[in-house]
This record gives structure tokens, sequence and C-alpha cells, in this order.
């Protein structure tokens, strides 16, 4: 059997980090992506740059800087132990927490893109009807922008997925809780079992290819409907 049980461990608690990651980028990321679509505010840049920043922060910043906040001195990490959760460096939704920031871009950008192009005809004559803003919005609006919904999550999951810094420096190395395929790669090559990281890092290259070609070929239908 090419994958050992920790390898299948890994690979198990990934998908599940990537899944509860795209769905809350999904939630939280559609109000964002709307009003940075269609605020006229002064913080709009400022805004859309914060959003930004992973694109261009390495990984390790991003963990440090939430290890830091996320543990027991941290403003959080002190709001979280007075909610009496304890604190979420080295568990599972510390790192939901590190992916859901560091994948933010990949959800927020293409639902943005997504509401800016439907323009604001659509809305106008929803409201000629007598739809009122929500109406608008979950009837109009989000069927429009299905296609960066889409593209939202594939992008959201893939990237996740292939998480390194952020859920090393946050989650450390701890088997069936933090460690993810990335990091359990990264133990294979440093115990020089390369066959097993050939495994699991060919698994990540089809992987990541599958993702793009299908990335790809939603785009194109989409154009083709459109």
């Amino acid at each position: 059997m090419p994958f050992s049980s920790d390898d299948l461990a890994a690979i198990g608690l990934t998908l599940r980090l990537a899944g509860t990651t795209t769905a809350l980028l999904l939630v939280l990321g559609t109000p964002l992506a709307w009003w940075l679509a269609r605020t006229p505010s002064r913080w709009r840049g400022p805004v859309s740059a914060v959003v930004a920043l992973p694109l261009v922060l390495p990984p390790t910043v991003i963990g440090f800087y939430l290890l830091v906040t996320l543990g027991p001195q941290g403003p959080l990490g002190q709001f979280t132990q007075w909610l009496g959760v304890g604190t979420l460096p080295f568990t599972f939704w510390g790192l939901v927490v590190g992916s859901v920031i560091y994948s933010l871009p990949f959800a927020v950008q293409p639902l943005q893109h997504a509401f800016e192009a439907m323009g604001t005809q659509p809305l106008e004559a929803a409201a000629t009807l007598g739809a009122g803003p929500m109406d608008r919005f979950f009837t109009v609006a989000l069927p429009l922008a299905r296609p960066g919904f889409l593209t939202a999550a594939i992008l959201s999951f893939a990237h996740t997925v292939g998480e390194f810094g952020v859920v090393l420096m946050l989650g450390g190395n701890i088997p069936g809780v933090t460690r993810v395929v990335s990091v359990q790669i990264y133990d294979h090559v440093e115990a020089l079992e390369y066959a097993q990281a050939h495994w699991l890092a060919g698994g990540m290259v089809l992987f990541s290819f599958v993702v793009l070609l299908g990335l790809n070929l939603t785009r194109r239908k989409a154009s083709m409907v459109s």
C-alpha cells in the first residue's frame, strides 16, 4: 500500500480542514466582497489591501502573528480563555482560523469581481418591480454571481490543501490533530523516506492539475453562457 496510516490520517485531516475553511470563507467572504464591490467609501482601498495581504506576506509571518495573537498572552487568546475554550494554537480550530485568514483573498476577490461584473442594471430592474435590498441580493445578485462562487470555492479549497508555513507555525506537527499533507511530506523528506514523499507529493501535483483544469473549464463554460 503506497500510503501509511499516518499518510491517510494527514489526507483526511487536510480534506476536513479545506472543506471547513472553504465553507467559512464563502459565508464570511460574501458580505465583504459585496461591500467592496458596491461601496463608495474611502475605506474601500485600505480594506482591499488588508484582504490581499496574504498574497504578498510570507506564510511564516502570518503564522507568527497569529500564534502571538491567539496565544495565552495575546488579546484573542485571552478572550478565548475567558470564554472557557482555551487557546487555539496547536488545535484543529486554530488551523481553521489561520487557513481562513491565509486564503481570504482567494475567496473574496473572485466574488468581488463577479459582483462588479453584473453591473447595476439587474438590481435597478428588480427595484422597479418592488424588490427590497435583501430580496435583490438573494434573488438577483447571488444567482448572477454563481461563477464567482464556484471559482472562490475551488481556489479556497485548493489553496488550503497546499498550505505549509501557516499551518506549521500555528499548528505544529501533531499527528491526527494538526499534521496535514504538506507537513507529512516534510516529515518524510526529513526522515529520508523519499518513496513515501513521492506518493504524497505526486498526489498533490495531480490534485493541483485537476483543480486548475477544472477551473479553466468552468471559466470557459461561464464565458460561453454569458
